[in-house]
């Protein structure tokens, strides 16, 4: 069985787990500053999937 409490970890937890203090964040605050710089990029990309 699995221990919820102990076994599992996502986001926050799993990041910071991973590559230590406020990593989570700093992801987030990657993937914001990609996600500005290439909004028009990115918006692009994903009209052609409204033409329906």
């Amino acid at each position: 069985m699995l221990d919820l409490n102990k076994e599992l970890v996502v986001a926050d937890e799993f990041w910071d787990f991973l590559g230590g203090q406020n990593t989570y964040q700093d992801l987030l605050a990657c993937f914001e500053r990609v996600g500005v710089e290439l909004r028009d990029e990115i918006g692009s990309y994903f009209s052609r999937f409204n033409k329906m």
